[in-house]
């Protein structure tokens, strides 16, 4: 009886580390820097993010990876530790297949009328003037985003 209790417990250990695996690797607390998307985050706020989420769509807040000074990037996307990234928030306002917001057409090679490519999307700050986004860089490669936001985390 005693055999059956220990082998119960290192089951019931295992399979809590390999929870805790799964739940590390899906899931990722990142703090906001900056006024970009105030008034619905706020410089010091901490938000959970679900990773390489399919829910990157229009209306979605999403975790992206900051572009370098020259709007693109010079790493390879998410290929090391996540915390040697810098990270930004911005709202999904077009996806694949849908057509160009106006207010961004001027910094993407697309002219009006267009639509976004595949895995691309158009991603805005909710706070206009103080926003470094889709306005500036163009369009965002998917493979640029950390994952949706799911909810704001107790500071």
């Amino acid at each position: 009886m005693i055999r059956f209790v220990a082998v119960a417990g290192l089951v019931v250990a295992a399979g809590l580390g390999i929870v805790l695996v799964v739940l590390r690797r899906s899931l990722v607390a990142v703090q906001i820097t900056g006024s970009s998307m105030e008034p619905t985050y706020h410089s010091g706020d901490r938000v959970l993010v679900r990773r390489r989420s399919a829910e990157i769509r229009v209306g979605v807040v999403v975790v992206m990876e900051r572009p370098g000074s020259s709007g693109g990037w010079s790493t390879p996307p998410l290929d090391g530790d996540l915390h040697r990234r810098a990270w930004i928030i911005k709202r999904v306002v077009a996806a694949a297949g849908d057509p160009v917001p106006p207010e961004v057409v001027p910094a993407l090679p697309a002219g009006a009328g267009a639509t976004v490519p595949a895995g691309m999307v158009v991603v805005l700050g909710d706070a206009p003037g103080r926003s470094l986004d889709s306005r500036y860089i163009g369009f965002v490669p998917v493979a640029r985003i950390l994952g949706a936001a799911v909810r704001r985390l107790p500071t």
